[in-house]
């Protein structure tokens, strides 16, 4: 049976692995944690089995601390338990979806306004395709568990936030919308987690959390491309530390870890490839940008942010960066993209080689490889660019 014993650096705890783990953080900065880390097997195998951290040893070099440490103490929330104007709040459902407007969902979109938010149910609800269609209008962007947002506004169970890591001309704190109140906590133990601890990004399109811990919100799935700071890790799993306190598990199958600071290795086009053609055959969602569904530049934002490219969230933004490439010079891993007759760029997909591309076309289909050129039948191509 795994051992599964895990504390945060954060607080001057040196991290506890089971026995024949790897060490996953390149910051540890005190006497103490590189002794953790160092200690043999059979000394790390006791340590784990122990109900209790004692940090006596270490609390001198960790700042004084000198007390047993309860398990999960340090990782209860630090909250006033309230959301305000001006507060960093961080995504607390597996996919939270941003709209226009509070008056903007309708009975059928419950589901997706719920703590926790049931996106299979919410699907279910959108099979009809002018019921999804219809979203059109009312939707801006979705944003995954952990996500960090900026509180802008307050309107009773409703908050206005900035996604921070979709770029927009809209707002330069991030991509706009509104969510319920109810789907947002404010923690600022998880965000100097953030900053001081390795990350793990989910590469799977839907992962779970397991064995959580020292929390009452259990409910939150993983979907592709969250990201959670790393706590600890056994030979088969990750320790990650949750937006509303506590911790859980995850597959070291389903993630990358990265250490602070560290992005992952610049990606060839076959590598864009792999990962986009993981969600062929998923119901197109407009403004998706999770594994429940993807509108068209969501899909594309999504797939080269796993490889460590920010693009911007929507299509007319994305047909900027990058560099121009002429249809004969087309290579895996090109952005394609489409206009109307007024120059406006509507579309956006991506070549995957010998005159095909992968892309969510619209809300009757699902995200499908088409030769791009007999797709585009109204002649709408505008250009191509190449971001890596």
């Amino acid at each position: 049976m795994r051992t599964r014993t895990a504390v945060s650096t954060a607080l001057g705890l040196g991290l506890v692995f089971a026995a024949g783990a790897p060490a996953i953080s390149g910051n540890l900065t005190s006497a103490a944690d590189a002794s953790a880390v160092g200690r043999s097997a059979t000394a790390q195998a006791a340590a784990a089995q122990s109900t209790t951290v004692d940090v006596s040893a270490s609390g001198a070099a960790a700042g004084g601390m000198g007390a047993a440490v309860v398990p999960g103490q340090e990782l209860e929330p630090i909250t006033d338990g309230k959301i305000e104007k001006g507060d960093t709040a961080y995504i607390d459902v597996t996919v939270a979806t941003l709209w226009t407007d509070p008056d903007a969902p309708r009975k059928v979109d419950q589901p997706a306004l719920e703590h926790p938010a049931d996106l299979d149910a919410w699907n279910k609800n959108l099979s009809d395709t002018e019921v999804r269609r219809d979203l059109t209008g009312k939707v801006e962007t979705q944003a995954p568990y952990g996500a960090e947002v900026e509180v802008d506004k307050i309107d009773g169970d409703w908050a206005r936030v900035s996604v921070r890591d979709q770029s927009t001309p809209k707002d330069d704190k991030g991509y706009p919308g509104w969510l319920p109140t109810k789907q947002l906590v404010e923690n600022d133990r998880f965000a100097k987690l953030q900053d001081e601890q390795p990350r793990a990004v989910v590469t799977e399109p839907k992962s779970e959390l397991e064995g959580v811990e020292f929390t009452k919100d259990t409910e939150a799935g993983l979907s592709f491309n969250a990201e959670l700071p790393v706590i600890g890790q056994d030979v088969e799993d990750v320790r990650v530390a949750l937006p509303g306190g506590g911790a859980a598990w995850v597959d070291a199958d389903h993630v990358a870890v990265y250490d602070v600071d560290q992005e992952p290795e610049k990606p060839k086009g076959e590598d864009l490839v792999k990962t986009a053609k993981q969600f062929e055959g998923l119901r197109y969602l407009w403004a998706g940008v999770s594994a429940y569904g993807f509108d068209c530049s969501g899909f594309t934002y999504s797939v080269f942010r796993a490889h460590g490219i920010d693009l911007p969230r929507d299509s007319g933004d994305q047909a900027t960066v990058g560099k121009k490439v002429s249809k004969k010079d087309l290579e895996p891993g090109d952005l394609l993209f489409f206009s109307t007759s007024s120059g406006k760029v509507h579309h956006v997909g991506m070549y995957i080689g010998d005159g095909k591309m992968i892309h969510a076309p619209n809300a009757s289909k699902d995200v499908s490889i088409v030769d791009w050129k007999s797709w585009d039948k109204g002649g709408e191509f505008s250009g191509a660019r190449r971001v890596i």
